[in-house]
């Protein structure tokens, strides 16, 4: 019988409303237990681990992130698999963040949570945190089907990394238009096999805890002035998450390319994303990209903002090097990415 271990921290899926105010407020596992009977039935054994401060989403940093990746390790060798309740609008920053901090990790992951508290009478919650647990203990051969940390929503598996929310008023929260679901849930669960990723050793779990969140953001629009470019690329900060237009271009005006060359020479790694959700950055298709891959900005081909950030923050953590940091960017390393 496989064992999984639930992880709550937060979120709206452990929130009842107050009867006098009509604030949701969070409430313990075991009221949540209380609303899923059903996971009786479950033929597995679970074990919950609740954070002592049940938290929103939106106060999610990464000293959170480690502490769950400290979690993830301490429990690994025991259980088969992990759910992780979490709030949803933080959800995929915190799956991309764990992807990069897990290596060889060959044992399930799942995020889930809701747009709906458990016991509200129409709610998500319960279906998701019903097929989390099937997925997070689903195997073949002996083998976890889904050796991943995903995110589990509305009968749908994503990959944690290529994942981002994209409706806050439809069950149907998360997207990933630039990578296949990993597996569907209907009468049957429907693994999608060739598109899951495999461990290539599995012998050991390497956590990284090293995370370094010196990373800026240059969003870049029409009309956007001098002044504001020069003091984001000032900042205090190693790395810079620019997100650009189409296939990664931006303006050609001499003081933009001079200002971005100006910022990689004195040692900060400046990444190159679209604003578009679908499609993938091509530096130097067109000439207004071609100055960037000349300066030596990295491409950050099909990578969600969620997935850029978190990547940043972990590579700054294993290395010094602007050079390096610049390469593994360009690097598929947990399958965050598309590279051509």
């Amino acid at each position: 019988m496989s064992q999984i271990l639930i992880i709550y921290t937060g979120g709206t899926i452990g929130m009842m409303s107050d009867p006098v105010s009509k604030v949701l407020k969070p409430i313990n596992f075991e009221q949540i237990m209380d609303n899923v009977p059903e996971l009786e039935k479950l033929n597995c054994r679970i074990k919950v681990h609740s954070f002592d401060e049940i938290i929103d989403s939106s106060n999610m940093n990464p000293e959170i992130w480690s502490e769950l990746a400290g979690l993830i390790q301490a429990n690994y060798h025991d259980n088969d698999g992990f759910v992780i309740l979490h709030g949803s609008d933080t959800m995929a920053y915190t799956a991309s963040a764990l992807s990069f901090m897990l290596e060889n990790l060959a044992k399930p992951i799942i995020f889930t949570g809701s747009q709906l508290p458990i016991s509200a009478i129409r709610t998500d919650a319960k279906e998701n945190l019903m097929t989390a647990i099937e997925i997070a203990k689903a195997k073949k051969n002996d083998r976890a089907r889904v050796p991943e940390v995903c995110i589990y929503f509305d009968y749908k598996l994503f990959r944690g990394n290529r994942a981002f929310k994209y409706n806050s008023s439809k069950f149907e929260a998360f997207r990933s238009p630039n990578y296949p679901i990993l597996a569907e849930s209907g009468v049957h669960l429907r693994f999608s096999a060739n598109d899951i990723r495999q461990p290539k050793d599995e012998s050991s779990l390497i956590v990284h805890n090293n995370l370094i969140n010196d990373v800026g953001v240059l969003k870049l629009y029409p009309g956007i002035s001098p002044k504001v470019v020069e003091n984001i690329l000032s900042a205090d900060v190693r790395g810079i998450v620019m997100e650009t237009f189409g296939a990664g271009n931006t303006t050609t005006d001499a003081w933009f390319i001079d200002l971005l060359k100006n910022a990689i020479d004195g040692g900060k790694v400046i990444l190159d994303i679209s604003q578009c959700k679908v499609g993938t950055v091509e530096l130097g298709r067109y000439e207004t990209s071609k100055h960037l891959k000349d300066i030596g900005v990295a491409n950050g081909y099909d990578m969600t903002f969620e997935s850029a950030v978190t990547k940043m923050m972990y590579l700054l953590g294993q290395s010094d090097d602007p050079l390096q940091v610049k390469e593994w960017l360009e690097t598929d390393l947990r399958g965050e990415i598309t590279v051509s």
